[in-house]
């Protein structure tokens, strides 16, 4: 008997192979439809279904292939490392700013996310991801403890100002610099109804990432822990991923404490005249 890693090998090796497991687990299927399916040759199909007739994975009745239980089982745990090794090499790249504090998070509930992460050459794809997120929703929700690039604090400045509901919670240090980059077209927004702006002295993972929630996706900020530089944007529509978002920002924001709009008044003038 040959070992469990000669039969990961030998489906991995042939998308064809695959093709036939993934079609068959939809429905039972003859021949010239799984050829049809998977693009494989007569010979080549011919293989394969003898293969899998030997190893008990397939039947057949009559012109009909279909799946065994022991098949089924099979399909279902090789798609599923499939599915776990598409979504590793997506966020191979950011897997060290990916969230450790937040309670629930999971990696599987990004596995449809869109990865913006600096290329060669170009390293503003995760500031204009972000800018394009902030600029089409009607309502923003999250927490961070890096302060974003001026070109995003006025993107949310401005949107807030144009009507889109906010409720952000900021480290104490994040909100100050906030302010020092332009308190006055920080405080136009913030003294707006739809705007409730929070501090919370000990967010989750804030030397790593902060979370977004807009419309219909769900967002992690990816932040340099040095410079806290803005190195990469996840987000996805999955709507278990929005659901965890938002439990996960309401968490902290039932922690944090509002500022209120005098307060920004006191902080604003401090500022300009120290």
């Amino acid at each position: 008997m040959g070992r469990p890693i000669e039969d990961i090998e030998y489906l991995a090796r042939s998308s064809h192979r695959v093709g036939v497991l993934n079609t068959l687990a939809e429905h039972p299927c003859d021949r010239g439809d799984l050829r049809a399916a998977t693009g494989a040759s007569s010979p080549t199909m011919g293989r394969i279904l003898t293969d899998f007739e030997d190893r008990r994975w397939i039947v057949r009745d009559g012109p009909t292939y279909e799946l065994t239980h022991l098949g089924e089982f099979v399909t279902d745990r090789f798609l599923n490392l499939r599915e776990a090794m598409t979504i590793e090499r997506k966020l191979r790249d950011v897997w060290q700013w990916l969230p450790r504090e937040m309670e629930e998070f999971s990696v599987d509930l990004f596995a449809d996310a869109v990865v913006s992460y600096p290329g060669p050459g170009y390293p503003y794809e995760p500031v204009e991801r972000l800018k394009d997120l902030i600029q089409n929703t009607s309502r923003m929700r999250g927490f961070d403890s890096i302060v974003f690039k001026s070109i995003n604090n006025e993107t949310v400045c401005q949107a807030v100002i144009d009507g889109m509901e906010l409720e952000y919670v900021y480290s104490p240090t994040a909100l100050e610099k906030t302010l020092a980059w332009n308190p006055e077209r920080v405080m136009e927004a913030a003294l707006r109804d739809h705007c409730t702006v929070y501090v919370h002295d000990d967010l989750p993972d804030r030397s790593r990432c902060g979370l977004g929630v807009v419309d219909d996706r769900a967002g992690i900020c990816c932040h340099d822990a040095e410079t806290g530089a803005l190195t990469a944007v996840i987000d996805t529509a999955a709507p278990a991923a929005r659901k965890w978002a938002i439990s996960t920002f309401e968490s902290v924001r039932d922690e944090a404490r509002a500022v209120e709009p005098h307060a920004f008044e006191t902080l604003v003038s401090s500022d300009l005249h120290p």
